[in-house]
């Protein structure tokens, strides 16, 4: 992702890539929140079941995305934050009226991504986002 973003003329900021100065997690990513778009990859790095239901396990996101995926919607506004979501992954049932792009792998999510962004006022390419 982080690459496409490149190849399209951003620069995206990766949390985990940056320095941590003596700051907690959570003063690291206030820090570098101050951006005018953001992208969640709600891809099945965890399970969950409700409780229940403990052998009903389902692929979600982790549960620091689906966070960051509301802060972002709060602090910057649905419409400069776009979720994108492997197949199959639960989706958070708080949110379940967004739209979300599909995150396949032919790469359809990538000119799906580029018209998110130019929506948001980014100037970017779709060019860039062929192969």
């Amino acid at each position: 992702m982080a690459r496409f973003l490149e190849k399209l003329g951003l620069r995206p900021i990766i949390l985990h890539e940056q320095v941590n100065e003596g700051r907690t997690v959570i003063e690291k990513f206030e820090r570098h929140a101050q951006v005018g778009f953001a992208i969640a990859l709600l891809t099945p790095d965890d399970v969950g079941a409700l409780a229940s239901s403990p052998g009903d396990s389902r692929p979600r996101a982790r549960q620091n995305v689906v966070m960051e995926l509301g802060y972002f919607m709060g602090a910057l506004g649905r419409r400069h934050v776009c979720a994108l979501v492997k197949d199959g992954v639960e989706l958070p049932s708080d949110i379940s009226g967004l739209v979300y792009v599909p995150l396949d792998v032919g790469g359809a999510w990538k000119m799906a991504l580029v018209k998110e962004l130019k929506a948001s006022h980014f100037e970017v390419d779709a060019n860039l986002a062929l192969p």
